[in-house]
């Protein structure tokens, strides 16, 4: 079967907006506008939800090895990252002292400076991170901090191939029960779960959604409709909560509330109208970001981390929105030279797997 082109640009097309911002809202809190950072989230992460509801089927073994090849991928990277953060806090202990490591860290903002900086290798950390318990890398807090996202999307995939492997008639039930839910949880705030069960609950509803437009064109009498619905929402959100919770939008989406499901609806509406509507017939380098976003969403953890460095002395001496760009088109740079590196990385880690496999064969 041909490649859906369009799947593979709007992949890229949310890879991008993640690093947009992750650009504005973790060194960005210096110099970017809250109105910036948050307009930057009406094109987030739910794209990604809806992306693999549109691609899944009900195929549970071939899904469950393709999270298992998912889990291997995250394990070789958190196992590099480890040791890449190990050495960097060994050099520095070596060459600098802790008192200039402290100040080096700092630049991060006073809550990611390390509590002890240690030349002693913090295995625990490794281990929590294999079991996606996310303790800060501390060399690169943006990772963790965007690491959120990878433990749903195991759990939400899991529950939505098994709904779609044994209940396919009843999927619209599902959606009910998700859309109850969400509605329960707004009224009786009280019951709203802690950990991450609010996540899994809003975006289980929106991989499921997906899945029914699996192959499907909206047809194009009910697009002013849905954008009508969109803004009436928007109205009705702003009206119950008052303007400012424009700019408390962040706090809602951790964890996703209504106003930050009104918020996502746009994007994800966008998604599905250019759905079969638009046609990508030539590859292109946003098809590829797309091909490879999971390491592209490894790398902007790093290469946004990195442009603290940028940002801290640049901030005083150019506008912020020069300053924006510039920094916004290097972090693209150093994600994709990362993410090439990753995927390096990452050959050489099946390599190793598959050397050891071939030795304890043999035993």
């Amino acid at each position: 079967m041909q490649r859906d082109l369009y799947i593979d640009f709007a992949k890229g097309i949310a890879t991008l907006s993640i690093i947009f911002i992750h650009t504005v809202f973790w060194s960005g809190q210096f110099y970017v506008p809250t109105e910036m950072r948050v307009l930057s989230l009406l094109i987030d992460v739910p794209l990604f939800y809806a992306l693999s509801g549109i691609t899944s089927g009900n195929n549970v073994e071939k899904t469950l090895y393709r999270l298992l090849k998912l889990q291997i991928t995250y394990m070789i990277f958190v196992t590099f990252l480890f040791f890449l953060d190990y050495l960097f806090k060994v050099f520095g202990l070596h060459f600098f002292g802790i008192d200039e490591m402290k100040s080096f860290y700092s630049t991060f903002g006073s809550k990611y400076v390390p509590q002890n900086i240690s030349d002693i290798p913090q295995w625990q950390n490794l281990g929590n991170w294999y079991l996606h318990s996310y303790t800060n890398a501390d060399t690169f807090p943006v990772v963790m901090g965007s690491f959120w996202y990878l433990k749903v999307y195991f759990i939400m995939t899991v529950f939505g191939v098994l709904i779609l492997k044994f209940f396919p008639k009843h999927v619209h039930w599902f959606i009910g029960i998700c859309l109850a839910l969400i509605l329960l949880f707004h009224f009786f705030p009280h019951y709203y779960p802690s950990g991450q069960v609010g996540y899994i609950v809003v975006y289980l509803g929106v991989f499921l959604v997906a899945n029914t437009l699996k192959g499907k064109k909206i047809p194009t009498k009910t697009i002013p409709f849905i954008y009508a619905g969109i803004a009436i929402l928007l109205i009705g959100m702003f009206w119950n909560y008052g303007n400012d919770i424009f700019y408390r939008m962040n706090k809602q989406k951790f964890p996703p509330k209504i106003p930050y499901v009104i918020w996502s609806l746009f994007s994800l509406a966008t998604l599905f109208v250019l759905y079969n509507r638009l046609k990508i017939r030539k590859d292109n380098f946003i098809n590829y970001i797309g091909r490879n976003a999971i390491f592209y969403y490894f790398a902007q953890g790093m290469s946004s981390s990195l442009i603290y460095f940028i940002v801290v002395p640049l901030q005083e001496r150019m506008q912020w929105g020069v300053l924006l760009i510039f920094i916004f088109a290097v972090n693209i740079i150093l994600a994709i030279l990362l993410a090439e590196f990753l995927k390096k990385i990452d050959e050489l880690g099946w390599k190793v797997l598959e050397f050891l496999k071939q030795k304890t064969a043999q035993i």
